[in-house]
Order: C-alpha cells, then structure tokens, then sequence
C-alpha cells in the first residue's frame, strides 16, 4: 500500500493513505543505510493491525528533492508569510530565510499579511526588485486570498514566518476550515505564540499542501563558503559578470558592478546590507 508521510514524532511516521492515517515505525534497514524518512515522502507500508491503523514504512519512493533546512521531501516552494504590522516585519530574517532557501534549491514565494494595517508598497517593491513573487494579503478583509490560493494549487508549500504574522489564520483562510492552530499576539512583547511543535503536511484541500514546521524561522545560514554567497542574492546573478575583477567579493573592490548597481538604485540597499553583514558572518564562522 502507498502513502505519504504526514509527520514524524519520536520514530513513529504517520502517513496518510486514503482516507486513512497509519501510525507507522520504520524498518531497520533505514537506520542501517542512515534514511530518516520524511514529512513529505511517498512511501510503501505494510499493515500489521488494520482495525487499529498500525503499519511499517517498508519502502521510500524516490525523491524529487530532500532539504535539511527545513527536514522535508518532494517540496515545490516556500511561502514566507511576514506581517506588514503587529508585528513590524524582520528584514533581516526574511532575508535569511530567503539565502537558506536558494542554497536548498527550494523556489520561494513571499507574502505580506495584514495589508488593512498599513501600506506594504514599500516592502513589495524591495523584493519584487529582488525577484521573487510577492503576494499582499488581508486576513481581516479577505483581501489577496485568491491569488495566493492559485499559487499553492498543485504544489506542495513549506511555510516560514515569525510567530503572530498570521500564518495558521491565512492557512485556514485559504482552505475554507480550520486546519492548522492559530496563536494570539502578546501584548507584552508583540510577538505571537508558536503553536507549531512538529513537522506536518497539512492537506488543505485542492490540491494544496502546507508543511509547517517548527524553527524554521530561526535558522543559521546554511554551511558554505561566504564567496559563494552573491549566487544566493538573486538579484545580483545578471551583474557578477560585469565586475571588474573575477571573485569580486562586491564589498570594496573597484569596478565593483554590484555596488554601482546599488547606487542606482536597481538593487536596493536593503538587500545588499544584509549581503554585506551575512559575508562577515560566513567569514567569521570559518574562522573557528
């Protein structure tokens, strides 16, 4: 019997076949070959206790990708959804986020919530410069649902996003039910409450999946070599030819097309300032 792994918690896989959901242990010849299935693979099972849907995962279809950050297979995209306000969006994380995702190969898509609290023009245009497809939502007013909803069909998304940006609320919104926790906002230190506290591949009807998964916002860069890093700025890809010098590290050296293009203003300044601060970063960690 095929299937497809839903979530993973404490060795135990629970996939989804039909309209069943089988609690599953893994053969030892995953352990022995060093395979951790995942949210998100296709797998074969083998039943053991049909009344009380118990089973084993036997076999792992072949993969179309597998990424570590977050722990998940056969992903389409990523959907980063950041608050316009309450709270004020994390440029830096979202920038972060964005890097991990081009060194996994994953395609991201970003979307500013809560458009009803204030005006996202400025946000979109950063990263619509940047690249990327930038949705505008309004959870409250309904408002840009549909669009993002065309984006999702067919693909299976993972979503990343601060706590309180409205995530599991957009999530719910889009598939007519409630499907994923929502939190609330602390009025104390504005942030909202994390209610993801595993993986999941949550089927939110039409042919759209969600993986939520825990941390994913507070991640490190990923393991590399800080030169590498301007391949990960995809605005910056048509303009490293045009430097000057070959492995311009676009920091200080003359003839440096980046930084010219940054001063006309066709990569915004934004971006390249958290370039700057990753490369140090990257830089330093080798270091150790």
């Amino acid at each position: 019997m095929q299937g497809r792994i839903i979530k993973g918690i404490a060795g135990f896989y629970y996939v989804e076949s039909g309209s069943n959901i089988y609690e599953c242990k893994a053969k030892g010849v995953f352990r022995k070959r060093s395979i951790k299935p995942l949210p998100g693979d296709y797998v074969e099972i083998s039943i053991l206790d049909e009344e009380k849907l118990k089973g084993n995962v036997d076999k792992i279809i072949p993969r179309k990708n597998v990424t570590m950050r977050p722990e998940a297979a056969n992903l389409d995209q990523a959907l980063l959804v950041f608050a316009i306000k309450d709270p004020d969006p994390d440029i830096h994380i979202l920038n972060r986020i964005l890097v991990s995702m081009e060194h996994e190969s994953v395609p991201s898509i970003i979307c500013f919530n809560k458009s009803d609290k204030a005006d996202p023009k400025e946000l979109k245009n950063i990263y619509t410069k940047a690249g990327y497809k930038v949705f505008i939502t309004s959870v409250k007013d309904k408002k840009g649902i549909e669009e993002l909803k065309a984006e999702l069909k067919g693909k299976t998304t993972a979503i990343a996003g601060p706590s309180g940006a409205g995530k599991s609320s957009l999530i719910n919104l889009i598939a007519g039910r409630e499907v994923m926790e929502t939190g609330e906002i602390s009025e104390k230190i504005g942030r909202g409450k994390n209610t993801t506290r595993h993986s999941e591949l949550v089927d939110a009807g039409n042919d759209i999946f969600i993986l939520d998964t825990p941390g994913f916002t507070a991640m490190d860069l990923p393991e590399m070599d800080e030169k590498d890093l301007d391949l990960l700025f995809p605005e910056f890809i048509p303009y490293i030819p045009e430097c000057r010098f070959r492995g311009c590290t676009h920091r200080k050296e003359p003839g440096c097309e980046i930084i010219k293009q940054v001063e006309e203003g066709n990569i915004m300044r934004s971006r390249y300032e958290d370039y700057l601060l990753f490369f140090e970063e990257l830089k330093d960690r080798r270091k150790w």
